[in-house]
């Protein structure tokens, strides 16, 4: 495992479909992780000791995913100095979701949260691994691999569909 560790906090457990997916990067990239439930409405004090201890309990990334008003990665990161990643999460009280994009992404000036697209926790497993890539030559090293093994994939797809005679079929190529 790398040095590198980051916190995946969601607002309930009715999120971890989605934010599974950002464990699952982390896992495959080698890089440590915990994964639990804080709700900025249900538990705010627990929200607040999280945020407050997070850099002291080692963590270098935080991953925050919330659905509806989804206020947790905000009222994170006006708590702590480390990067947060907020996932907006579609829920069953959400607007289409884009209650928890818009109030992820408008943040006030000072209290910054990058944001990933609806539902994008693999996208913000990736951002917070390449936080880490920055001081972990592990965490660089498994990040090129998968981007490799990422065009290799595209690279596979385009060969079998040009190999099937749809290149010629299509204007501009």
């Amino acid at each position: 495992m790398s040095k590198g560790k980051v916190a995946i906090i969601m607002g309930s457990q009715s999120d971890l479909k989605v934010m599974s997916e950002a464990a699952n990067v982390l896992e495959e990239l080698k890089l440590s992780y915990d994964l639990t439930i804080v709700s900025a409405h249900r538990t705010p004090e627990r929200m607040f000791e999280f945020a407050k201890s997070a850099k002291s309990n080692g963590y270098h990334v935080i991953i925050a995913g919330a659905g509806g008003a989804a206020h947790l990665p905000g009222m994170v990161a006006s708590l702590t100095t480390l990067p947060v990643i907020g996932v907006p999460v579609k829920s069953s009280n959400s607007i289409d979701g884009w209650d928890s994009v818009l109030s992820i992404l408008q943040m006030p000036g000072g209290v910054p949260v990058a944001t990933v697209a609806l539902d994008g926790a693999k996208n913000a497993g990736i951002l917070a691994a390449q936080i880490v890539a920055n001081f972990d030559s592990e965490v660089d090293k498994a990040l090129s691999e998968y981007k490799e093994q990422l065009k290799e994939k595209v690279m596979d797809s385009a060969n079998t569909i040009e190999e099937n005679g749809w290149k010629s079929k299509k204007v501009g190529f």
